[in-house]
């Protein structure tokens, strides 16, 4: 399968997806429903008023969460997809027990999407990185066939911002 996708949009696309507090604010809007700005901070405490700010103008300015009259942010159909992307990533990364036998959600998420970001900008689908030598990154063909459907339906995440004019 080859994939469109530049090295630097690769690079873009992996950087935003794998930002903790965007893989905090879609899973937990996926797993718990909307929340309203105002409790932000108290549904994610563990995340900055900085982090929770970033994460949520990230979202919404890559249409990946919207806000709801009366029920606060919830996702849109991209960040429903993305949410299942990301257990569909986890779900490989605990089976085969990287980056470690235990280890949070979005640091497996960052690990799978490092392994299969080199195969994204290449037109080899055995691009993928080596594992552990036991055949695991043959299962990644699953996780990266759903990340390129993915970055395909919504190429925004893939766009490189163009650089600001210098005044």
């Amino acid at each position: 399968m080859s994939t469109p996708f530049t090295p630097a949009e690769v690079r873009h696309a992996v950087e935003l997806l794998a930002s903790r507090s965007l893989i905090r604010l879609v899973t937990e809007i996926d797993d718990n429903g909307a929340i309203p700005p105002r409790r932000l901070a108290g549904t994610l405490p563990d995340l900055s008023t900085h982090q929770l700010r970033s994460a949520s103008d990230t979202a919404r300015a890559h249409a990946l969460v919207r806000i709801a009259p009366g029920s606060g942010l919830e996702l849109t159909e991209a960040g429903a997809e993305l949410a299942d992307l990301y257990d569909a990533m986890a779900r490989w990364a605990r089976r085969h027990a990287v980056p470690a036998p235990v280890c949070e959600f979005s640091r497996r998420i960052r690990h799978v999407l490092d392994l299969l970001a080199p195969s994204l900008s290449t037109e080899r689908a055995d691009a993928l990185s080596p594992l552990t030598g036991d055949g695991a990154e043959a299962g990644l063909a699953r996780p990266r066939t759903l990340l390129i459907q993915w970055l395909a339906d919504n190429p925004q995440v893939a766009r490189v911002p163009e650089p600001e004019p210098v005044a």
